[in-house]
């Protein structure tokens, strides 16, 4: 299994909306940037990805599962751009803030960091493992 952030805005599309979709999931459309579609094609079934709030809240939040694998992006007309299906799996109970990453010099190596405005990207398994205990799941 491999181990991915995906990001978000609140006011667009929040880990509530996603929950609500439940476990028939939600197209995860809209991404525009080429490396981060590198990282969607990469996606397998079942793969874990962090839900990230960006811009307002900048927490982890939850993680979403894979239930889909990459196809044509509906919302480019282009037909350049990819996306992949996610569905709820689980809620932190403590939500990790982008601050707590920054400040345990374990995870500061992480692509939510590093390139900040990358809405896809991989978190190796070690790291995983790290932000899942801060947010005590």
């Amino acid at each position: 299994m491999n181990y991915w952030l995906i990001k978000s805005e609140p006011s667009v599309w929040s880990f509530n909306d996603q929950k609500k979709a439940g476990f028939k999931g939600t197209t995860w459309d809209g991404v525009r940037n080429y490396q981060a579609a590198n990282y969607l094609k990469q996606m397998k079934l079942e793969d874990h990805c962090f839900f990230y709030h960006s811009n307002e809240d900048k927490k982890i939040i939850g993680i979403v599962k894979v239930i889909k694998t990459v196809f044509i992006d509906p919302t480019d007309k282009e037909k350049k751009f990819v996306a992949v299906k996610v569905a709820y799996h689980k809620d932190f109970i403590e939500p990790v803030s982008l601050m707590e990453i920054k400040e345990n010099k374990e995870i500061s190596h992480l692509p939510l960091i590093k390139q900040s405005r990358l809405s896809v990207m991989p978190i190796d398994s070690k790291s995983w493992k790290i932000i899942c205990k801060m947010g005590r799941i």
